[in-house]
């Protein structure tokens, strides 16, 4: 087949889950719009106790603040347009909207990476290096590096989409997916350099995921070392239960990824539904569950909820009484 160098679509097709009956279209969409007002209702809490708490304006906390608007900005980048597409049957997203999504997609997640290895950097001082932590990382410190990694990768990601917008589209354009991806869109150019496009793509990827992932590997593994090492089973559990909800925030992030890399390179086929299915529970489950570790297994957050509970018990009864 011979390809033109003219785009010629002016928009694409966002089928979702491919096989799904029509009947379970509205199940489909209630439960997107349940997750959808989880994440966005619980992160939104978690950002509002950290602002407003001034016993939160800690290192940790601003790095626990940058992650929480990564998962409420993906959440509305992702979520309404299915939704519109199960709840309206909206199916069409015009060309530069859908590049604007990938756009955002990408870049964060690869935020996300990143202030992962931020939070594991910030553990791993506090154990090994307690006495210069105060000197090391301070808010100015963690703002300043948590700033470039929004800036960087937003730079860098421009890249990214501007590559893959050099590629005509000229024949098909049903995205598989629910939402707009770098591998949909580009599966669907036509001419020569496709799979170079794709390569450098994958390529960015997998630096962007393996390179924090290894650090990330040697900082937690390390502490895990520095606890073997202490004495004291009361300071033992104490670094456990600062670092317990980091390791699973974590661990939620990367090792789905993992598992679907693995799965893909050993031979392991999955359907379309499947894929697509998998996709969205390791990009939205973590910003579901990450509130309620925050809320529940981090001590100064659920301390600080707690409090504002009983201030406002508190008031309440006073008011009640006059």
């Amino acid at each position: 087949m011979k390809y033109t160098n003219i785009t010629t679509i002016k928009d694409f097709i966002i089928t979702g889950f491919p096989g799904l009956s029509p009947k379970y279209y509205g199940p489909v969409s209630a439960l997107l719009l349940l997750t959808f007002t989880a994440i966005v209702v619980g992160n939104a809490l978690i950002l509002t106790i950290i602002v407003y708490e001034r016993t939160l304006h800690k290192p940790t906390y601003m790095i626990f603040f940058h992650l929480a608007m990564t998962d409420v900005i993906f959440g509305f980048v992702t979520l309404p347009k299915i939704i519109a597409r199960y709840w309206w049957n909206d199916v069409i997203s015009s060309f530069g909207v859908c590049f604007t999504q990938m756009y955002f997609v990408h870049s964060l997640g690869a935020i996300h990476s990143l202030i992962l290895l931020i939070m594991a950097l910030d553990r791993f001082v506090a154990i090994w290096l307690p006495f210069r932590y105060p000197v090391m990382i301070t808010n100015k410190t963690i703002s300043i590096a948590c700033s470039m990694c929004w800036v960087v990768t937003f730079i860098r990601m421009l890249g990214i989409v501007l590559h893959a917008l050099t590629l005509p589209y000229c024949n098909q354009n049903v995205i598989r997916h629910c939402y707009c991806d770098h591998m949909s869109i580009t599966r669907l150019g036509c001419g020569e350099n496709v799979k170079y496009v794709k390569m450098v793509s994958l390529g960015n990827a997998m630096v962007i995921l393996l390179v924090p992932l290894a650090f990330i590997i040697i900082s937690y593994f390390s502490i895990i070392i520095a606890v073997l090492k202490m004495s004291h089973t009361e300071s033992r559990h104490k670094v456990l239960s600062t670092c317990a909800p980091q390791i699973f925030i974590t661990c939620l992030y990367y090792v789905p990824r993992c598992f679907v890399y693995l799965a893909h390179n050993l031979g392991f086929s999955f359907t379309a539904d499947a894929r697509i299915l998998i996709t969205m529970l390791y990009s939205l489950i973590p910003a579901v569950v990450n509130p309620l570790i925050y809320c529940f297994k981090t001590k100064d957050i659920k301390e600080a909820l707690v409090q504002r509970f009983k201030n406002k018990k508190a008031s309440i009864a006073i008011c009640n009484s006059n």
